[in-house]
């Protein structure tokens, strides 16, 4: 085997343990944990013989704490040791899974910022209506890839027309002004609140929420809920309006 190649075998193996640490700590952590559990109960019956076999020296006089823990305690050495590198591996891994979603939470924000900035750049650049010319091509992209004709349309008794949700990919029925005032309100109780999740949105309009709907949400501190609708039609030629957020909804917008 060529230097060149075992290198390269080395640097991936390094590699691959650095991005699956988190996992690999927390495996011997709790591998660790189970070891200490056996090892104490092994060390029992040792313990216990000490115990007796100083008992016997002292005759008729019980041992004090001091001396049962004087007495004993060696016999748990080994199971100390092992539950202590258990500990500090899961604590390990969870500093390094916290270190990684604050990287991540800010790579998530210079983001959004470039995005932001790109989207201000493009209506300076373009105007308004060529913006959101581009924006209902985009909807109408959306409309053809998931298409109603495959797909089972929610009625919400909030309306008539049909609607087409991006983040959650549902059809359902209801209406601009009931959305919009939905809109209204969840901004008004975020005055208060100080954030809403996707799910408070979906419930206000009468549709069910969804696992993601729990995961993220807004929060006052990043700005209100701001939809976009495009009026569109659906392939088989009903009118649908196409609901889009031009501020998205955010991980870890609770705090």
């Amino acid at each position: 085997m060529g230097k060149t190649k075992f290198k390269g075998i080395i640097h991936g193996v390094q590699t691959a343990m650095k991005k699956h640490s988190p996992e690999i700590l927390t495996g011997i952590g709790i591998a660790g944990m189970i070891t200490t559990v056996v090892m104490a109960v092994r060390a029992t019956p040792k313990a216990i013989l000490l115990l007796e076999e100083k008992k016997e020296e002292k005759g008729e006089e019980k041992l004090t704490v001091p001396e049962t823990i004087k007495t004993a305690w060696t016999c748990y050495i080994p199971s100390t040791i092992v539950g202590s590198v258990s500990i500090l591996c899961l604590v390990g891994a969870s500093s390094v899974n916290f270190r990684r979603n604050a990287a991540l939470a800010t790579a998530y924000t210079l983001s959004e910022s470039a995005l932001r900035e790109y989207q201000e750049k493009v209506v300076e650049t373009i105007g308004e209506k060529k913006e959101q010319s581009v924006r209902d091509a985009i909807a109408k992209d959306k409309l053809d890839k998931d298409p109603v004709t495959r797909r089972e349309v929610i009625i919400t008794t909030k309306g008539d027309t049909l609607c087409y949700d991006a983040i959650s990919g549902r059809y359902f029925k209801s209406d601009i002004e009931k959305i919009k005032k939905a809109e209204n309100e969840l901004n008004r109780r975020m005055r208060d609140e100080m954030f809403i999740s996707l799910n408070d949105f979906y419930y206000e309009i009468g549709l069910s929420g969804t696992d993601l709907g729990d995961e993220l949400g807004w929060n006052i501190d990043k700005g209100y809920i701001d939809l976009d609708f495009s009026s569109q039609l659906a392939e088989d030629g009903t009118p649908c309006l196409v609901i889009r957020y031009s501020l998205s909804p955010q991980y870890d917008y609770q705090k």
